[in-house]
């Protein structure tokens, strides 16, 4: 099965998620975004490309594991 991928440049990427390009290379590359999974660096050179698709469902899993319903003892439901 061949899987297509949509690939991005940290500016592009930046752009599409609403980050600073710095906080993508400091914060969140290596440490959320691994590569070889999240993005490749093409021919072994520094040049990055993320792919989206890989990056899109990080992004929605993290949101779906983050959602708690707040309980009227103080506790949390997490669905």
């Amino acid at each position: 099965m061949e899987t297509s991928y949509t690939y991005l440049t940290t500016e592009e990427l930046a752009q599409r998620i609403k980050y600073d390009c710095r906080t993508i290379r400091q914060q969140l590359k290596d440490s959320v975004l691994i590569e070889g999974t999240h993005y490749i660096k093409p021919f072994g050179r520094r040049k990055i490309l993320f792919m989206w698709e890989a990056v899109e469902k990080e992004m929605l899993k993290s949101a779906v594991s983050s959602i708690a319903i707040p309980m009227a003892n103080g506790g949390v439901s997490h669905g």
